[in-house]
This record gives C-alpha cells, sequence and structure tokens, in this order.
C-alpha cells in the first residue's frame, strides 16, 4: 500500500521557519537541527516549497559521508567550472548559485550539513556573511559539525531551530492523515512508544504493519492486531544508528533487551560493568532513579525489538535464565519483580515452579493483562499447579479465549475440584461464564441451583452474592439489594462474596435512583477487588455501575473523570481498554460532546469485536454509539448500529434495557418522527417503571421532554422528591417550563441543565425557549435563544435544534412528515411509523409545499438543512 507522508503536526515549526526566512535584504536563514530521522529535512522540503511557490529560486544541496572527502562534493552538481585561481573559488561558487535568478530571492538548502567538507562549509558561510543568498540547512544534533556551520548559530548568523519527535497526539493526527481515517488510540499510543515520535520510524513501522496486514482497517476504526514488525529496512536503520557493538557492549544491550528495566548493580553482575557504563555513554541504554535504585532501559524501545528479533532462541533462553536467577537471588520483593521473573521463566531454559506462575497470573490477572495471566496460568497447570493453576487458566479463558475453550477448561476445573470450597469456585466461574459471556443468565442460575442442591454441605454465600450480581445487571434492582444484604449480614466473607455483592447494590441503587448511597459498597468492594484471586476482573465491571450512577444521576463531571482515569490506566490492556472507551464514550455523549463522544464508541466497537459479546460489553457499546449517531445526524450509521444492536440484545445486562429502548427513539427522532420518538421514550420510562429503575425513568421521560413533550411534568416532579442528584429536579424544571410555554422558564432550566453538564438538554432547552419567543413574535429573543442552542448543540441535530435552526410556517405534524421526507422516508414509511394512512400523509405534504414553496424532498432538506439519506 502506497501511503503519502504529510507534513502533519509541524505548525509551530513551520511558523518559526517562516518567520527566520523572512526576506531581509537577502541575508538571514535557519538551521535545523535534530535527531536522525526526526523529520528536519521534510521540515526543510516544505519551507523550501512553500519559498518557491513564491517565486523564490532554490538550490538544493545534500551533503553525504562519500561526498565529505570531495572538496565541493556537496555542490557538484550545482557548480560548473570554477577556473584554477584557487583564491576565486569560494566566491566564484558563491555566485554560481545565485546565478541566473535576476530579480527573486535564491535561498541555499544544505541537508545534513554537519557531513559537509572544509570547503563546501566555508561557502555556506561565505553565502551568510555576505549576505548573497538565505541559507536553510539541516544538521544531527550531537553530531559534530565544521566550525564554520557550528559558528552560523553560535554567532547568531543563522536563527536555530531544535526540531524535536512528534508528541503521542501529533504522532496519532499524523496517522490519520497519511491512512484517511479514525486510528484505535491504543495503536496510536504503542505506534508513539515505539517510535518515540521519529517519523522515520515511524513510517517504517506503519508501512510494515499495513503491509503485512496486521494494521487494517475494522469497522471503520485502523487496528493493530498485532505488534508491528521490525522490517528489514528498520532493522538497517536501527543497526547504523546503534553502530557497531563489541560483544561486550552487544551482551549489555541483548541483557537489557530482554529483562529490562533491570538494576544496574544487576546489570553490573550479569555483564562486564565497564561495558554497562560504556553503552550509556554511548547512548544505547539510560539510567533512571528508582527511589534509591538506578536503573537500566534501552535508550529507544526499537532497539531491544531489533536485539529480541535477530536473537537466536537458545541464547535468549539463556539469557532470560540468568536474568531470572540473578533477579530470584535478590529476593524479588516487589509484586512487578514476581510477574517479570515469572516471564522471563517461562520463556527460559530453567525448570518452571508453578506456585511462582499461579502467583504472576494472579497479579497479571490484577493488573488487567487476561492474555499473560492465561499464558502463565497454562504454563503452571503443566507444571503440576492443580486447581489453582487451573482456575486462573478457567477465569482468563472465559474473557480471552473462545467459548469453546471456555467450556473446556471449565470441564477440566469441575473435574479437579474435590473440596467444597473447590466446588463452590468452579461453579462460580461457570456461571459467571454462562451469565455474560454465553448471554444465559437463567442457565446460570439453574446451574447454581443444581450445584446446591448436589452438595448439600457447600457454602452458598457465594452463591447469593453472584444471583445479587446477576440480578442487579440484569435490571432486578430489588432482588439484587435483598440478595446483597443477605451476604453483608453473614459472619465471614471471602473478598469474592464481597466483591459480588458490592456490584449487585452498587447496581441496584445506580438504576433505581440512590446514587448518593453507592459511596461505601463502592469502597468495600474496591478493597474486595484488592484481594481477590480470581475476581479481581470484577473490579471493572463495579467501576462501570458505579460511572453509570453518577451519569444517571447527573453527576456528569465526576463521572467523566472516572472513565477518563480509567482508560488511562486500561489503554494498553486488551478487552480492558475497549470497555474504557465505552465508558469514556459514553460519558462524552452524556455531556453532549457528540463529535467525541462517536470517536470513543466507534473505536470501543471496533476493539471488542474480537472478544464476540464481551460479557455484554458490545451490547453496551452499541446502545451508546447509536444515540451517539442519531444525534450526529449519520442517520444510515445510526440505522445500521441500530440493527446490530438489536441482533446483540445481551440479557446479562438488561439493566441497560430501558437506555435501548431510548436508542430506537433518537433513531426515530433523527428520521424526523418526533411523536414515534416521544412515544419509545415513554415506552423505555414505563419498562423503568415496572423494574424500579427510577433514575432510567428519569432520563428517559427527560429525553421525551427534549423531544418536545411536556406532559410528563407531574411524574418528573415526582421523581424529584425521591431520586438522588441534580438531574431529576433540573429535568422536572424543564419538563414544568415547556408544559407552560414559558420561554423564560426555559431559559432558566437551559442554564440549570448545563451547570449540570448536560450541554445537549440545556441547547434543546434553549431551542425550545427560541420557538415560544418566535410563536408570541419576540424576534431579538427568540434569535438570542437559537443563537445560545447553536453554541451549545455544537453541531449535534435533535429535532428542537433542527426546528430552532429553521424555522418553518408549519404545524406540529406538517414539520414533521416534511421532515421525514427530507431525510428519504416513503409516503408509506411515514404513514406507517405515524400509524395514519398514506392519503393523511399525502394531504400534510401538500399543505407544506404551498406554504413552502418546494415539493421535492431534497428541497424539503435543504430547507431544514440536513443530509438526505436513502429509506431503509
Amino acid at each position: 500500500m502506497g501511503l503519502r507522508w504529510p507534513l502533519v503536526g509541524r505548525s509551530e515549526e513551520l511558523r518559526f521557519a517562516a518567520a527566520a526566512m523572512r526576506h531581509q535584504e537577502g541575508a538571514g536563514g535557519l538551521v535545523l537541527a535534530g535527531t536522525a530521522g526526526v523529520g528536519k529535512t521534510r521540515l526543510a522540503r516544505e519551507v523550501v516549497a512553500r519559498a518557491e511557490r513564491n517565486g523564490v529560486v532554490v538550490r538544493w544541496a545534500v551533503a553525504t559521508a562519500s561526498s565529505q572527502g570531495l572538496p565541493l562534493g556537496a555542490f557538484a552538481g550545482l557548480l560548473t567550472d570554477l577556473g584554477q585561481d584557487q583564491a576565486q573559488v569560494l566566491p566564484r561558487a558563491a555566485e554560481a548559485l545565485v546565478a541566473g535568478a535576476g530579480k527573486e530571492r535564491v535561498v541555499v538548502a544544505v541537508d545534513d550539513a554537519h557531513l559537509l567538507d572544509d570547503l563546501s562549509a566555508a561557502l555556506v558561510h561565505l553565502l551568510v556573511v555576505r549576505r548573497s543568498a538565505m541559507v536553510l540547512t539541516t544538521v544531527r544534533a550531537g553530531a559534530r559539525a565544521p566550525d564554520a556551520i557550528s559558528s552560523l548559530w553560535k554567532d547568531r548568523r543563522l536563527d536555530r531551530l531544535d526540531v524535536r519527535p512528534l508528541t503521542e497526539a501529533e504522532t496519532a493526527a499524523l496517522l490519520e492523515a497519511v491512512l484517511g481515517g479514525q486510528v484505535d488510540s491504543g495503536a496510536a499510543g504503542k505506534l508513539w512508544t515505539m517510535s518515540q515520535g521519529n517519523v522515520l520510524f515511524l513510517r517504517q513501522l506503519v508501512d510494515g504493519a499495513v503491509d503485512g496486514g496486521t494494521f487494517r482497517v475494522d469497522r471503520g476504526v485502523w487496528r493493530l492486531t498485532e505488534p508491528p514488525p521490525v522490517t528489514p529496512g528498520l532493522a538497517e536503520l536501527l543497526a547504523a544508528r546503534m553502530g557497531s557493538l563489541s560483544e561486550p557492549v552487544r551482551d549489555v544491550v541483548d541483557t537489557v533487551a530482554l529483562g529490562e528495566p533491570l538494576g544496574v548493580r544487576l546489570l553490573g553482575e550479569l555483564t562486564d560493568p565497564a561495558a554497562v557504563e560504556l553503552a550509556e555513554d554511548t547512548g544505547l541504554i539510560q539510567v533512571e532513579a528508582d527511589g534509591r535504585r538506578l536503573r537500566a532501559r534501552l535508550a529507544h524501545p526499537l532497539y531491544g525489538e531489533a536485539r529480541r528479533g535477530g536473537m537466536g532462541r537458545l541464547r535468549a533462553q539463556r539469557l532470560r535464565g540468568r536474568i531470572a536467577t540473578a533477579l530470584s537471588a535478590t529476593g524479588a520483593r516487589r509484586a512487578e519483580d514476581t510477574l517479570r521473573l515469572a516471564a522471563l521463566v517461562l520463556d527460559s531454559d530453567l525448570d518452571p515452579d508453578p506456585d511462582l506462575l499461579v502467583d504472576a497470573a494472579e497479579q497479571s490477572s490484577y493488573l488487567g493483562d487476561l492474555a499473560l495471566a492465561r499464558r502463565l496460568g497454562v504454563a503452571a497447570v503443566r507444571a503440576g499447579g492443580g486447581f489453582r493453576a487451573q482456575a486462573m487458566v478457567a477465569n482468563t479463558t472465559v474473557y480471552v479465549g473462545r467459548p469453546e475453550e471456555a467450556e473446556a477448561e471449565l470441564a477440566t476445573l469441575a473435574r479437579l475440584a474435590t473440596t467444597d470450597e473447590e466446588v463452590s469456585r468452579a461453579t462460580v466461574t461457570r456461571a459467571t461464564f454462562t451469565t455474560w459471556i454465553l448471554a444465559r443468565p437463567a442457565a446460570a442460575e439453574a446451574m447454581v441451583a443444581e450445584a446446591e442442591a448436589r452438595h448439600t454441605t457447600v457454602d452458598r454465600l457465594p452463591f447469593t452474592a453472584l444471583r445479587a450480581m446477576i440480578d442487579g445487571e440484569a435490571g432486578r434492582p430489588a432482588k439484587a439489594e435483598a440478595g446483597a444484604h443477605e451476604v453483608f449480614a453473614a459472619d465471614s466473607l471471602t473478598a469474592e462474596s464481597i466483591l459480588m455483592a458490592c456490584c449487585g447494590m452498587v447496581a441496584a441503587l445506580a438504576t433505581s435512583g440512590r446514587a448518593d448511597r453507592m459511596g461505601p459498597y463502592l469502597a468495600r468492594g474496591f478493597e474486595a477487588a484488592d484481594h481477590s484471586t480470581e475476581r479481581s476482573s470484577f473490579r471493572l465491571p463495579l467501576v462501570a455501575l458505579q460511572v453509570h450512577g453518577l451519569r444517571l444521576a447527573g453527576y456528569l463531571d465526576e463521572a467523566a473523570t472516572i472513565a477518563a482515569d480509567t482508560w488511562s490506566q486500561l489503554k494498553d490492556v486488551p478487552l480492558g481498554a475497549q470497555i474504557a472507551c465505552y465508558l469514556v464514550g459514553d460519558g462524552e455523549l452524556a455531556c453532549g460532546r457528540v463529535a467525541g463522544a462517536v470517536r470513543w464508541l466507534r473505536e470501543g466497537r471496533a476493539g471488542v469485536e474480537p472478544f464476540g459479546d464481551a460479557g455484554g460489553w458490545r451490547y453496551a457499546t452499541l446502545v451508546a454509539l447509536t444515540r451517539a449517531l442519531a444525534v450526529s445526524g449519520d442517520l444510515g450509521a445510526a440505522r445500521r448500529a441500530l440493527t446490530e444492536l438489536e441482533h446483540h440484545h445481551h440479557p446479562g445486562v438488561g439493566m441497560l434495557d430501558p437506555e435501548m429502548v431510548l436508542a430506537r427513539a433518537w433513531v426515530a427522532a433523527a428520521e424526523g418522527a418526533t411523536s414515534r420518538a416521544v412515544v419509545l421514550a415513554h415506552d423505555a420510562a414505563a419498562l423503568a417503571a415496572d423494574r424500579g429503575e427510577l433514575a432510567h425513568e428519569v432520563h428517559a421521560l427527560h429525553t421525551a421532554v427534549c423531544f418536545g413533550d411536556g406532559s410528563p411534568a407531574a411524574r418528573l416532579a415526582e421523581l424529584a422528591s425521591c431520586v438522588d442528584g441534580p438531574r431529576a429536579p433540573a429535568a422536572a424544571a424543564h419538563a414544568r417550563a415547556l408544559a407552560d410555554g414559558d420561554a423564560d422558564a426555559l431559559l432558566a432550566a437551559s442554564t440549570a441543565v448545563e451547570r449540570m453538564g448536560d450541554l445537549l438538554a440545556a441547547a434543546d432547552a434553549a431551542a425550545q425557549a427560541a420557538e415560544v419567543h418566535g410563536r408570541g413574535g419576540h424576534r431579538s429573543a427568540a434569535h438570542a435563544a437559537a443563537e445560545r442552542a447553536r453554541r451549545l448543540g455544537d453541531g449535534a441535530r435533535t429535532p428542537a435544534l433542527v426546528a430552532a435552526a429553521s424555522p418553518l410556517p408549519l404545524t406540529e405534524r406538517e414539520r414533521e412528515i416534511v421532515a421525514m421526507a427530507a431525510r428519504g422516508l416513503s409516503n408509506r414509511r411515514i404513514a406507517d411509523l405515524l400509524v395514519v394512512s398514506v392519503r393523511t400523509v399525502e394531504g400534510h405534504l401538500y399543505r407544506a409545499s404551498a406554504k413552502l414553496g418546494a415539493t421535492t424532498r431534497s428541497e424539503y432538506a435543504d430547507l431544514l438543512g440536513v443530509d438526505p439519506a436513502e429509506d431503509e
């Protein structure tokens, strides 16, 4: 795939360069300094290209190691016969470089000026001193340049700009410009980490990954399916940068490559201490302080990739074994040391210790790296780790393996269970898998009941705790709360039982409108997760339930902060990163930042695909994504997302079902079927009320209000007296203002909702105020309210915002039918959605056309400012 690499992320450098290269009586210029591959040559090319577009004559020269031994070697292609008089060589060369330019300015650009021969360097110096031409040079940072060149910036005859590596954000922007689409943030972060912002290295990594098919588009998002390979071309670049390695230095570099970070003292015991110092002096390793210890890392991540890739298996196994033995001798006191020691042993020539491997697997599971935890667990099983090792394999395979693999591992775990405690653990693990991976919670409950009947002496509290969690996430808050209280009343509890019961209780409180009471159960649950060996992965569902409750209650800033922190912690963890993307995207959507929400949720949806239903996270992500796409105005994508959402309904997270109905409502609203959207919003509210999910009921009724329905005012006022958080009273005030047709009260409600953080609902309230002012003939007030709505809406497409942006002399029904026609819906489809006859639809369109002077669907779309979409 031939990728074009534009200059992106260099706006500051370009501005500085442009200022330095401005004409000042033909003099001046710029030195661009930077490490190899950082992009200084590309920047210089852009600077001179811009100069050429402005009529400047450019002379471009490149210095190389081979031309360095030839007088004026870099300028050989630009200079002809300079005569035999040695004293006149430089003046004639300077004249030759500017000859033929006429009245136009001349820029002499020299790439890699640190490699110039002395005579070429003197020529460049002469051009600057005599002010014969503007001079632009690039030099490698840290390389020794001829005195005639280095004096140019030291004596301030030329400005110097140090070209820095790209930041992570700039790297992501460049990747999207190159690939022409959204790039997974984890992939962008991985590529930035590996390249350290070096554009040349980045290009090699991306080209290799794209050509190899490991960097590809999945559901509209570019994702890495494997770490990018070190291509032969990149390996050559790295070898040239690292230079020739003596055997002692090679041993230092390879040892660090396999075990970094390594304590400097430990590294000195494994290799030659003098070689360690030499490796640091030559920039191959870097030493950093870690408390009172000094630790060594490779100076660039790709050095490790290159050395590991070129190392023989036997040598790598031997070196890992030596590192592991030395690390073990130090005591490996830190938890991270245990994990690193086990990973080294796993691929070494040492005999594995099953207890060490299981300990490390549990630590890896706690950190969220389930793939490594599974690999360590499998090795522990092979080493004779028994039930404890198999439990880790089964638990992790549930989330990172195929369902059939998980079922086989769970069956093995059940066969190994001999004690009541082991029977209980095996049953809970199997029921967890059945509930959230197979999406069969009823079958899981039957499984637990069967285990209770068969093993009468088994402790039933873990089963009660699991039921509480299942009930909470399935949308049965009363049962979840009752089960959790039964668990908490017991005298002796395992960390796993506490964690599951807390998940059930927090789910119940979050959805039933008692978010202010979640705190103690969250604290207890997180503490239990810290001590849980098998259910530590439930920490993430507990965080998600916390964020859900805060969002429903209206504590949007707090919810967004927790979601962002979660993503920062999990952005490099498979599946965890995608779940965190959902949490961030859902928070962005709740705050009305629709473009950001679509981006995060698309990434989460694409990334979760390899994990199937992923324990219900695919369903949760699709619920939010469908709504975000509808609000953004992308009707075609919203319809497709809704179809997928309905296909992947997950009963294990049935607590989200009211929001699924709201997603349908938002798609109807995007189609222009506002009355249908209102009906669906009320359906969602009724479903939530029937379950006792009062927080969901508030959200659904407020959505109906945003669609233009003031009828929920009384019920919202009632809910505001018993549901925690700022959302319920703000929604009640909004509904009352709409029902009363009070524009000033609508603007006050808009301010209150904005203060809560929901910019989209605030925009809707302001848009509704504009409509009320408009009906009253208050044009100035209507314009001000509409402008506020436009600013808060920030490009979103809701019924109220569309109406405020395009006020038309139509009745509500006429406008609704025109809006649906504008979005490409046929008359038959409009009639079906509104439950009216086709003749009625035709009559409304006829009257609307007479008022508007428009007759076609494309003309309707132009009047409403919407993009027409094909009826599906």
